[in-house]
Parts: C-alpha cells; sequence; structure tokens
C-alpha cells in the first residue's frame, strides 16, 4: 500500500464536475518518470461511497479533490476530520462522513486528511472543462505536486491545512 491517497472524484461527463478526475490524470502524468510515483496512489469514482473507507487505511496522507461552485477560485485545500453528517442518507457521501465510517470501522487514528476543493463554474451534462477551470486545475496541479515533491508531504500539507490555502 503506497502512503500517500489522492482521491479525485467527479462526473467526467459535466463539464467541471470533471476537475477532480482531470487532476488525478495530470498527477499521474506529472509522476509518471519522476520521483514520487511509488509512493502516491491514485484512485478516482464518480461519488464518494461507505466503500471508500476501506481504500483510507494504512495511509500517512489522504486528499480528497472535487469540484466546488463556492470555493474561492483558484482552490481551497484545508483539513478535514470525520463527521457524521446527512450523506449518509444518501447513495453519496461528503469525504468528512468516509472519514467517519473508516474510523468506526478500524478503531484507530485516521491518517492526516485534507480537502482540495476547485473552483468550477459549469457543469452541464456533456460539456467539457470551461477555460477558467481549466486555469483553476492548473494552479491546482501546481500545489498538489509542489506539496509531493516536499521532503516531507504529510508535514508540509499538515503546515499548509492550518488555514484554508485560497491562492498559490
Amino acid at each position: 500500500m503506497k502512503p500517500v491517497l489522492i482521491f479525485g472524484y467527479g462526473n467526467p461527463s459535466r463539464g467541471d464536475d470533471a476537475l477532480g478526475p482531470e487532476l488525478l490524470q495530470r498527477i499521474e502524468d506529472a509522476l509518471y518518470h519522476g520521483p514520487g510515483r511509488d509512493q502516491v496512489e491514485l484512485l478516482t469514482d464518480f461519488q464518494l461511497q461507505v466503500e471508500h473507507a476501506m481504500d483510507l487505511s494504512g495511509r500517512e496522507l489522504v486528499l480528497f479533490a472535487d469540484a466546488s461552485v463556492s470555493a474561492i477560485a483558484p482552490y481551497e485545500f484545508c483539513r478535514i476530520g470525520p463527521e457524521r453528517d446527512v450523506s449518509y442518507t444518501s447513495h453519496a457521501l461528503s469525504p468528512a462522513a468516509v472519514l467517519n465510517v473508516c474510523q468506526q470501522l478500524h478503531q484507530s487514528p485516521l491518517p492526516p486528511c485534507y480537502l482540495l476543493s476547485i473552483r468550477g463554474y459549469s457543469f452541464e451534462l456533456g460539456n467539457s472543462l470551461s477555460e477558467p477551470a481549466r486555469a483553476n486545475l492548473t494552479q491546482s496541479l501546481d500545489f498538489v505536486l509542489r506539496l509531493l515533491h516536499s521532503e516531507d508531504p504529510g508535514e508540509a500539507a499538515r503546515e499548509l491545512g492550518k488555514t484554508v490555502m485560497i491562492s498559490p
């Protein structure tokens, strides 16, 4: 199991909702031959579900990446913790709810977990990424790569996650 998990979620067929999965594709391209490839696992799905709690166990750092209509551009970055929320009544969960399930299942400390909310603008079915979202994606990728290439990504994330990161 790789120590760092980055989970990008969203629907690639709904315009800017593809920001999470697209970020993962760009991270994979950037790490393909570079350092850190053996340290980072990339997972993607349309939405978070209870089963994803199993993917968090044994990690040193977890980063969730998703599109957001309310994030301040280009992105927001913050530490998250387990929380039972109303998403339990749906088939899709929030990152905090997935952490809560993981904590209940494993009864052990969770790894440090963060949410990268990339500002999106257009979420219509059949659209591609909007130009403003592409610009936000580029800045988000730069931020994540700096994080991954730091000497201690977990410590760097903890330091950056003390407050919401609005711009790089």
